[in-house]
Order: structure tokens, then C-alpha cells, then sequence
């Protein structure tokens, strides 16, 4: 993985997220976007783990609900939006460059 990828995961998952960790699942994915979604799915089942809404009466009401659906939502930004290392042969609607040697319709003598 090198340093544009490093630095692309650590914007994704955050720059709390150990970067040896990282390291070691791509090598194993052989993808940013693998290791990104692999990460957000492992938080998201913690997450689901638990209880989501904890009411101690007249003292307190914690409420996790939102965090699952941001979760959620980074999850599904992360499969849409361009990883550092996609193919171009996977873009359907990519630029195609072409290149042809010009001449001249008709030659004069």
C-alpha cells in the first residue's frame, strides 16, 4: 500500500485507525475500498451488538441509533466514491483515447 492509499483510508476511517492494521488487511484484500468497507462493516456490528437505545429512569437515555445510520450512510459513500486504486477497465462511462495516423483524402501530383 503506498502512502496516496494509506492516506486515503485514514480519511475514510479516520486518523485515529492504526495504520499497521490497515497494512495487514490489504495484503490480505488487495483493495483500499475492500479494506474500508471491511472496517465500517466490523463497526457497524459492533454497534448492532448492543443494545441501541439505554434508558435509566430520571437519570439517563443514551440513544445510538444515529451513529448506526451515519455508519451506514459512510458505508455506502465509501462503495460509491473513487478509491485510489479502481481500475480504469471498471469505469463503464470512462474516457476511451483513441489515437490514428491522418492523411490526406486525395494527393496531387
Amino acid at each position: 500500500m503506498d502512502e496516496f492509499q494509506r492516506s486515503w483510508l485514514l480519511a475514510q476511517l479516520g486518523s485515529e485507525t492504526d495504520p499497521a492494521d490497515l497494512e495487514r488487511r490489504y495484503f490480505r484484500l488487495r483493495s483500499v475500498r475492500a479494506v474500508a468497507l471491511e472496517v465500517l462493516g466490523e463497526r457497524r456490528a459492533k454497534l448492532l451488538a448492543d443494545p441501541l437505545t439505554v434508558t435509566v429512569d430520571g437519570v439517563v437515555t443514551m440513544d445510538l441509533q444515529e451513529n448506526l445510520r451515519g455508519i451506514e450512510r459512510q458505508i455506502e459513500q465509501v462503495r460509491q466514491a473513487p478509491a485510489p486504486d479502481d481500475s480504469s477497465d471498471d469505469d463503464e462511462g470512462g474516457e476511451a483515447l483513441a489515437v490514428t495516423w491522418l492523411a490526406p483524402a486525395r494527393r496531387y501530383r
